[in-house]
């Protein structure tokens, strides 16, 4: 059994990580963290890591980049590894992260979602085939309640195409700010805010009389809870280091 504490969990995927975890025989929620206190949960709520009473072997993080300093304090001094599933970190902030990394597990992703994970490698072999003669965009949609922009899922999508280029490509966010031609050595990441979006992405590939899109989309909540826990599972008895969801997929497929 892998005892849980979920920070974030008086948010909209807290409960649904709350609500996934109860139907799974390998794993409990000992503890919650959320700076709005307690709620009808069944376990004990706290307002700060400080408070916790319980021990618990992992920490799944879907808070905010606020929490960051305390969580990984409370983490390192207990030797907990911590599955943070949050986004928009500023880079000082994946700074701590990575040297938080070198001290216990880490689990780190964007995305939760196997899925999205499978487009990442798609897109990263389609790069290698058309990369060099095809212009390539991605766009991403997400509910009207999102904060951060682009997702963190678009960048780690942009991180892994970059990753099979020949030469480091630009990111471009806005092209409404000055007028020229889209230069070769970029990619254009588009951000959507709309409605109850759990999540879209697409990654085009615009070459001369053709174009290729590899798309996925999120229908619910309930991929990216299941995605923490399995990583939760996969983390614990791990040594320091960082770990993520191509990782624990090739785990899964040994």
């Amino acid at each position: 059994m892998t005892d849980i504490i979920l920070c974030g969990c008086n948010g909209r995927m807290g409960h649904v990580v709350a609500d996934s975890a109860s139907k799974n025989d390998n794993c409990s929620i000992v503890a919650g963290v959320d700076a709005f206190g307690e709620n009808s949960f069944s376990f004990p709520t706290y307002k700060s890591f400080s408070e916790i009473k319980e021990k618990a072997d992992v920490v799944i993080d879907f808070s905010n980049p606020a929490n960051l300093d305390s969580m990984l304090e409370y983490c390192v001094s207990g030797s907990i590894p911590v599955i943070i599933c949050t986004t928009g970190y500023s880079s000082e902030q994946v700074e701590k992260i990575n040297k938080a990394a070198e001290k216990i597990p880490v689990f780190y992703s964007g995305n939760m979602s196997l899925g999205v994970n499978l487009l990442i490698e798609l897109a990263k072999q389609a790069t290698k085939v058309l990369g060099n003669d095809f212009d390539i965009e991605i766009v991403e949609k997400h509910h009207n309640q999102k904060i951060d922009a682009p997702s963190g899922t678009a960048l780690m999508i942009a991180d892994g195409i970059s990753e099979q280029l020949e030469k480091e490509p630009q990111y471009v966010y806005d092209r409404h700010s000055y007028r020229r031609k889209r230069e070769k050595n970029e990619i254009g990441i588009h951000a959507i805010r709309g409605g109850t979006i759990v999540g879209e992405h697409d990654v085009i590939f615009a070459g001369h009389d053709e174009v290729v899109t590899i798309s996925h989309q999120s229908q619910s909540k309930e991929l990216f809870a299941t995605g923490a826990i399995n990583a939760a599972v996969f983390v614990v008895g791990k040594p320091a280091g960082m770990y993520n969801m191509s990782m624990m997929l090739a785990e899964k497929l040994k």
